[in-house]
């Protein structure tokens, strides 16, 4: 093999490699992340939380057997809850947290339990029907740290 030849070789293997490994980046965007849901099967506000996260790219698996286990289990405080518990990456989110918080607490990856959004205020996703008449509470969404203290993390005014 002449030595052109061979360089010119290893400049097509290389920009091959190159593009291969650009592959999973540009795929990196469209693709979603998996959460998981527990919940009571009833619960029609609940249900409509988990079509706000697919809404916003996120795979859900929905547990129909009620949340007071798991959240205790997973380290959620007892005051801090809602309707609904997930786990996703590592982290648990309490009611009715917006997917954009829930994203942003994926991508800053603090130290923490999750995120939190206690009781159902309405105007919250899931809360936000037709049937609340456009009504928006304020609510604020917390971080739980792992010593239980919380923080806000976004307000919604």
């Amino acid at each position: 093999m002449s030595t052109p030849f061979k360089t010119q070789l290893q400049r097509r293997m290389l920009l091959a490699s190159v593009l291969v490994l650009a592959l999973p980046c540009a795929h990196a965007t469209s693709h979603s992340t998996s959460i998981e849901v527990w919940k009571d099967p009833n619960c029609g506000c609940c249900k409509d939380w988990v079509a706000h996260l697919e809404k916003s790219g996120f795979t859900v698996k929905v547990n129909q057997n009620g949340n007071d286990v798991v959240r205790e289990r997973l380290g959620m405080p007892r005051q801090l809850g809602s309707c609904h518990t997930a786990l996703v990456g590592g982290y648990v989110i309490e009611g009715h947290v917006p997917a954009n918080d829930v994203k942003r607490l994926l991508k800053e990856k603090p130290a923490a339990i999750g995120l939190s959004v206690p009781g159902m205020p309405v105007g919250s996703p899931g809360m936000d029907g037709a049937v609340y008449g456009g009504r928006k509470d304020p609510y604020d969404v917390l971080l739980v740290s792992k010593d239980g203290s919380s923080r806000v993390f976004q307000g919604y005014r």
